[in-house]
């Protein structure tokens, strides 16, 4: 099954941001576009924006201008919905509403041929159940397309229950002819991208909750150690906190309040109180003229020890040693097998973040995952009440003789980047596993659809295969609520990995 023809007319119905973004992208690829929507007046309007946007694309020098006028003249504002009957592909971007959506494809069916496509860019409902409205459910697909959707690359081509393989292989093929990154995906809460990045909000809030660290130290661990390209904090205030917390609840609520899912309460109050980030001026942060935007907390210079004892293998840490060494710092090694850790010359232990809590220990510091350790700006540390200053001193000043910025947290298990990496994992594994989508695709929606710096495979294989399972493991036995209990798929893929290797 091949894409549409350019010839083949593509109508977009609903003229908002989207519904102009996914006209542009037809357009430009080269179909007849009709813009469609229900209020009078407003399809033109939108004919006259995307003009103007192009009109820009030919001053970037992104188009020429004869592309541009040819562009021009295939589009077409629609006056009726009956305007759209030799259409190919109709796709709508109308109000988040099941009922508002059933109706208009109730009508569109019929309306437009039996061989045409129809699709929502729904981001939120259920494919299957708007879908089920039609008499032919089979041609019925979603095409999620990621906003600004002319400069995203990615689109998840979502099958419903009663999608036929043709129609959604043909909507697929045709995002690829638009230039647009594809990823099949069948009908699940959220799709792809909103239901496997719920941990990368819900675990910075539940540190937040917590009282273990402010807004700014979060987001500035989470870049400059996790090398994700914003912080929660600063995201949800870019998208929108109402906007957020909304798709948040809907996957929790779709899968009957899943506590995997489960909403933050201190966003709902943010949400409550009319702070809903830069679109209202102020969220988690203050956008207002000459508003300061507040640092993250970053310890004070300290004495870095002259030596440290490695015990055991430090796994995801382990190019720290080459680190430390090129900083002058001695590493004796042990051969006892005592765990995996740094020994100070305190007497006190530099531990991966793995789920537990320094309060268990006597006199531990944990340190946080870092994607590289080499390239990371800031390491996030903890301890509990019981770790001794001079312990606490000798760990930041280690990290900051190799260059780093040093934030000191409270004592939480799997503290920012390491627990939020595993569940991360955990969930693409399940949703795998359940049949949502391949690894491969996983991972492109991942990097594309949210600019993850991994995806969460390639995480895992760099990780190794039994690291996630681990620190939620661990994590589960402090919090058995069952937000941390790995997933069936997660442990059979580090239960696999022990077998192989002899293991019991």
């Amino acid at each position: 099954m091949t894409a549409l023809d350019l010839s083949s007319p593509v109508a977009v119905v609903g003229t908002g941001t989207m519904g102009q973004g996914i006209a542009q992208v037809a357009l430009v690829a080269g179909h007849p576009v009709r813009l469609y929507d229900a209020v009078p007046g407003r399809a033109r309007q939108a004919a006259a924006a995307i003009g103007a946007r192009l009109d820009r694309l030919v001053e970037k020098d992104r188009l020429t201008g004869a592309e541009r006028d040819a562009a021009r003249a295939r589009l077409l504002p629609a006056g009726s919905l009956a305007e759209l009957a030799d259409c190919a592909l109709v796709v709508e971007a109308v109000l988040e509403r099941l009922e508002v959506k059933q109706q208009l494809f109730r009508e569109l069916e019929d309306i437009v041929g039996e061989d045409c496509l129809l699709a929502t860019n729904t981001s939120s409902l259920s494919v299957t159940a708007i879908g089920g409205a039609l008499r032919g459910p089979g041609r019925f697909v979603g095409l999620h397309f990621f906003n600004p959707a002319p400069l995203l690359p990615l689109v998840e081509v979502v099958s419903g229950f009663a999608t036929d393989v043709t129609s959604a292989t043909r909507a697929y093929e045709t995002a690829r002819a638009w230039g647009k990154t594809p990823v099949a995906c069948a009908d699940t809460p959220g799709f792809i991208v909103n239901r496997i990045a719920r941990p990368f909000y819900a675990e910075a809030f539940a540190v937040y909750e917590a009282q273990a660290a402010d807004p700014a130290t979060i987001d500035a661990v989470l870049r400059e150690s996790g090398g994700f390209r914003m912080g929660a904090f600063e995201l949800t205030d870019l998208i929108g906190q109402d906007v957020n917390e909304s798709v948040t609840r809907s996957v929790w609520e779709s899968f009957f309040q899943d506590v995997r899912f489960t909403p933050s309460l201190a966003q709902r109050r943010l949400v409550e109180s009319g702070r809903l980030g830069r679109k209202s001026g102020r969220g988690w942060y203050d956008y207002a003229d000459g508003a300061e935007r507040p640092e993250p907390h970053t310890a004070e210079k300290a004495q870095a020890p002259s030596y440290v004892v490695v015990e055991g293998d430090l796994g995801p840490a382990s190019e720290l040693l080459a680190l430390i060494r090129e900083a002058g710092i001695e590493v004796r090694e042990e051969d006892e097998d005592h765990g995996t850790r740094l020994v100070l010359p305190s007497g006190g232990q530099l531990v991966l973040a793995d789920g537990q809590t320094s309060v268990e220990f006597r006199d531990v510091v944990y340190f946080d995952l870092a994607l590289d350790y080499r390239r990371a700006t800031r390491i996030a540390l903890s301890a509990s009440r019981d770790t001794s200053a001079q312990t606490l001193t000798e760990a930041t000043g280690l990290f900051q003789a190799l260059g780093k910025d040093v934030s000191v947290i409270g004592d939480v298990p799997g503290m920012i980047v390491a627990r939020t990496v595993a569940r991360i994992i955990d969930l693409a594994h399940d949703a795998v596993a359940k049949g949502v989508a391949t690894e491969e695709d996983v991972d492109t929606a991942m990097r594309l659809g949210v600019n993850y710096p991994l995806g969460p495979f390639e995480w895992s294989r760099r990780l190794g295969r039994g690291w996630a399972y681990d620190v939620l493991d661990d994590l589960h036995l402090r919090d058995p609520s069952g937000r941390y209990a790995p997933s069936l798929a997660l442990y059979r893929h580090a239960y696999a990995s022990e077998k192989r290797e002899g293991t019991s």
